[in-house]
């Protein structure tokens, strides 16, 4: 509070693109939003794969400020074990996640750090923030849409640097078995693969929050959407994740997104006897394709 404010948007083909303004101060002070380039010291690094994303780190937080321990560093996305995450953040509401880095504060002394609980609260006037809750469920919708936003930047950027060299030509089969793996990662993760499960009892969520994000859900004519939750073992209902719907995946060049779309088809064939994500059950494959079939308009012809 009474800090600057800064902005992350996400360009389909610049990837990350950074801003930062003061809370203007007075009646009529004008809001004066500047790009800022000092961001691109962390959010083009390791932890973005060296392309401008996404970048969440998991620390143990110091008693005067800055971070004592990085946990994590270099990975995002919903595979991302419970354990190394939500360092450096409070957690609040009702589920089973006990084995986290959130709500502690810690204290170095001659090399060695100890930490301290921080109940939410205690120590700072919660009525200075814009909520009263610091929710397990945005947290978790975040992480996976940060892992999202930082494959498909890549994968966008990887294919766009491979068809400026070729300058027309045909890609090689080097750059091609590249784009390939990017392809590869990108449909692994819409389709929830290696997705960390939610422990015993799961997660409730903040209701009000659960039913804002519910509301540009895109739906089947008799009600299906990649937009529901399930929080009892896993986050979707649908494990495909709505984020196929976003500029992030829109926007990646067509040579990309028609090998994703080649990937998905395959994954989500409910005739198969030996699918390449077997996580998924004939008829989740089944309900999955007719969802895309439905709501996603770019889908190749015949899909």
């Amino acid at each position: 509070p009474g800090g600057k404010v800064e902005i992350i948007s996400i360009d389909p083909d610049l990837g990350g693109i950074f801003y930062i303004f003061n809370i203007p101060r007075g009646d009529g002070a004008p809001l004066v939003v500047e790009r800022s380039n000092q961001c691109m010291n962390c959010h083009d690094a390791e932890d973005t794969g060296f392309v401008p994303g996404i970048s969440i780190r998991s620390v143990i937080p110091g008693t005067v400020g800055g971070s004592l321990v990085s946990y994590r560093a270099e990975e995002t996305g919903h595979g991302i074990p419970f354990s190394e995450r939500f360092g450096g953040w409070f957690v609040t509401g009702e589920h089973g996640i006990r084995d986290h880095h959130g709500n502690v504060i810690g204290d170095l002394f001659q090399g060695k750090v100890t930490t301290t609980e921080l109940p939410f609260g205690r120590d700072f006037r919660i009525a200075r923030y814009p909520a009263a809750t610091s929710d397990i469920l945005p947290h978790l919708i975040h992480e996976h849409q940060a892992g999202f936003v930082n494959r498909a930047v890549a994968a966008g950027w990887r294919t766009r640097a491979a068809l400026h060299d070729a300058a027309g030509a045909p890609l090689s089969a080097e750059v091609s078995a590249d784009l390939n793996k990017h392809a590869d990662t990108l449909t692994a993760y819409l389709l929830f693969a290696n997705e960390a499960a939610l422990p015993p009892g799961g997660v409730t969520g903040d209701a009000a929050f659960a039913a804002d994000y519910a509301k540009p859900r895109k739906a089947t004519a008799d009600g299906l959407s990649l937009r529901d939750l399930e929080l009892k073992t896993r986050l979707y209902k649908n494990r495909c994740s709505p984020m196929i719907y976003s500029a992030a995946f829109t926007g990646l060049p067509p040579e990309m997104k028609s090998r994703v779309f080649t990937r998905l088809g395959a994954a989500l064939d409910s005739d198969t006897e030996a699918p390449p994500y077997p996580h998924l059950s004939r008829s989740e494959r089944r309900v999955i394709r007719r969802i895309l079939q439905e709501t996603l308009p770019d889908l190749p012809a015949g899909w």
